[in-house]
């Protein structure tokens, strides 16, 4: 019982330090001393413990991925054909023209939008 109530005390102790950020404290041994609890008014001899915090500082790098000239040309294409598929079986020769320039330009709209992307590095 005596022994369990050291640990605790010297458990709620090194909490409390490395909450409040005591400075003094970082490598160096602190004496804590135990008060009565539940009657118990024993002498108890102090209790050493070392400190020591590390921190960790995360360093965030990015890199951005570019799209080839290749790949954008490729869902510009696909777009447009999309789109003279569409226009050509709702209204026939100009529809399909019409729907090519439309898919076209959607197409080459998402393409300027997505062509960067941002990556974090491990």
């Amino acid at each position: 019982m005596m022994g369990a109530i050291r640990g605790k005390a010297a458990v709620a102790a090194l909490t409390l330090a490395g909450f409040l950020g005591i400075p003094e404290a970082h490598g160096q041994q602190i004496q804590f001393k135990t008060a009565e609890i539940r009657g118990f008014a024993e002498p108890r001899e102090p209790v050493f413990v070392n400190v020591v915090q590390r921190r960790y500082v995360a360093q965030h790098r990015y890199v951005v991925k570019r799209r080839s000239k290749k790949k954008s040309a490729a869902i510009v294409g696909g777009s447009a054909a999309a789109g003279a598929a569409i226009g050509a079986l709702a209204g026939g020769g100009k529809g399909a023209a019409i729907g090519a320039l439309a898919g076209g330009g959607a197409g080459f709209v998402y393409d300027r939008k997505t062509h960067k992307k941002t990556v974090p590095v491990q």
